[in-house]
């Protein structure tokens, strides 16, 4: 037996990409599920689906910026399956440009989701997991956060902040909670349409065309780290193309 199996583990942004791609991975591997993202229609089809492949799943309208919805989503967890043992801080947006584009609002909703959207996870789940005396946060990341691009200033201080947060989180863990930071390379998925700035958009989206793993690699990772016996906290990895610089 994993030690995935029996676990109820919650994925934020499971809509697409590397969300539903390691909420598929995760519940085959006997994980209850719960999926959170803002685009209803797309989880409640995820969620039959691994319903009929005989997996379990719930599902909740979420948006990361509201911290009532994550507030819920942890309840909904507790309330469907009794308890959570892993939140997957997945949800994310890169609507990148140059900075003297001064894309202010952009900025701003880079923050929201991408920062401020895991503290609200963590205070959604830290409580329950200090009550359970056991628990697991695994925050995506990026390695545009590792290796810094012009276009990429705003993006890669956001992910970084969560990664300068996860290692603050791990150092007041104690014993009984894990952290784990994932950091994608190039990944095919449709991070490319949000991208306002249309040469920005365009040379990214021939790089990714060109060079790009699947989500799938991600989810891998991701139950790796779940996997672990609870003793063992695996804190870093990092998933890129061999082709990356």
């Amino acid at each position: 037996m994993s030690g995935i199996d029996g676990k109820v583990i919650a994925v934020t942004g499971a809509s697409a990409g590397i969300g539903e791609a390691t909420a598929l991975l995760l519940a085959e591997r006997g994980a209850r599920v719960v999926l959170a993202a803002r685009r209803t229609d797309r989880i409640e089809k995820l969620a039959a689906r691994i319903t009929e492949a005989g997996g379990q799943a719930a599902f909740a309208a979420t948006d990361v910026t509201r911290r009532d919805d994550l507030t819920a989503l942890v309840a909904l967890a507790r309330a469907r399956f009794g308890r959570l043992d892993v939140l997957v801080n997945n949800a994310g947006i890169g609507p990148i440009s140059p900075l003297d584009a001064l894309r202010v609002d952009e900025w701003d909703a880079m923050i929201d989701v991408n920062l401020k959207g895991v503290l609200y996870g963590i205070a959604a789940a830290l409580p329950v997991f200090r009550e359970q005396e056991t628990g697991h946060i695994v925050n995506v990341v990026s390695t545009a956060g590792l290796r810094i691009s012009p276009t990429m200033a705003v993006y890669a201080a956001t992910k970084n902040a969560v990664r300068t947060l996860s290692e603050g989180l791990r150092q007041e863990a104690g014993p009984h909670l894990r952290v784990t930071v994932v950091s994608p390379g190039m990944i095919r998925t449709g991070f490319t349409d949000s991208i306002p700035d249309d040469t920005v958009r365009s040379g990214l989206a021939t790089t990714v065309d060109r060079i790009a793993i699947p989500p799938s690699a991600i989810a891998e990772a991701i139950a790796f780290a779940v996997d672990q016996p609870a003793s063992v906290d695996v804190g870093d990895i990092v998933v890129r193309p061999t082709a990356q610089d």
